[in-house]
């Protein structure tokens, strides 16, 4: 990828235009060509996930040390060849972009997007999500070794509940797992059942595991057992997104053996690392979608 400052490229037979390539994204010297060569190579492993997918772009044009936002309408100097798709809201429609494709996924990273923000639902079914999550978030005074132990408990609601789980690191000081659903439930619906989960897990485990939503009212040593992330119009950092923090950490897929050894950090996966596990390991989720789960047993029981 040229570093340039400014160029174009042709890929799949569609031009972009790359601006500003040496402007400074990370402060450990990563830049704008480096993002954009980043989500070119990761493509082939990233593309599965979120094809289909509505996206957020959450941009960072000064890079992570400068303001950021969110754009969920699909620019008009977007070129035509971007795929859209129009979701209503309470006040309006909004045309979000889907990307098919790796110059759609170049374009947004020229856009300065670091973050692929994406829905739980797919543009053919997008009442329905084929994706639930429990994000673990930690407070303040608890450390990712929390993290683990909480999602070992989550591991065993689920099965108790006879869901299968998927790991992955957020990126940043957390844990997503990732339950996939036949996408036959509402968001209303998948909510309620991952908040029977959670709420499971904060029973049992009520020492280090809390599903108080309440910032001022949650205790900073615990880990917060969020379901709400399933709630309609919510998006979530997707497996292999890179995190605007330093060192440049990728939310990556881990083993739940990896978790029981309590033997990863977040700081293991970043841009630097994330090729050679790939090529140790291989997309260790790429199965995720030919396991789809039903909801309809946990939401009979819980009405």
């Amino acid at each position: 990828m040229a570093t340039a400052t400014a160029t174009e490229v042709t890929l799949e037979g569609k031009n972009i235009k790359l601006t500003n390539l040496n402007k400074l994204m990370w402060p450990e010297g990563l830049t704008k060509a480096h993002l954009v060569k980043y989500y070119t190579d990761i493509a082939p492993y990233l593309l599965p996930y979120i094809k289909g997918r509505p996206l957020v772009m959450k941009r960072y044009p000064h890079g992570i040390e400068g303001e950021y936002f969110y754009q969920k309408e699909c620019p008009d100097y977007a070129p035509e060849w971007i795929q859209t798709v129009s979701i209503p809201h309470t006040e309006k429609r909004v045309n979000y972009i889907v990307c098919e494709d790796v110059p759609t996924l170049v374009w947004l990273a020229n856009q300065g997007c670091i973050e692929i923000h994406a829905w739980l639902s797919q543009k053919s079914n997008v009442e329905c999500p084929d994706i639930a999550i429990i994000d673990l978030d930690p407070g303040d005074q608890a450390g990712f070794q929390d993290v683990m132990e909480v999602a070992l408990v989550v591991r065993q609601a689920l099965h108790h509940l006879h869901l299968k789980g998927y790991p992955k690191t957020s990126g940043a000081s957390g844990i997503h797992i990732l339950i996939p659903l036949k996408p036959v439930h509402t968001f209303r619906e998948v909510t309620r059942a991952m908040g029977l989960v959670a709420g499971l897990v904060a029973e049992v485990f009520p020492n280090k595991a809390t599903i108080e939503r309440s910032l001022e009212k949650r205790e900073k040593n615990k880990v917060y057992v969020d379901y709400l992330q399933n709630t309609r119009g919510k998006s979530m950092a997707w497996i292999y997104s890179l995190r605007p923090l330093p060192g440049a950490p990728v939310s990556t897929p881990v083993l739940w053996e990896e978790i029981e050894r309590m033997g990863i950090t977040p700081a293991d996966f970043t841009m630097n690392t994330i090729f050679r596990r790939l090529r140790l390991f291989g997309d260790l989720h790429r199965d995720i979608a030919k396991h789809p789960q039903d909801l309809s047993h946990i939401l009979a029981i819980h009405k």
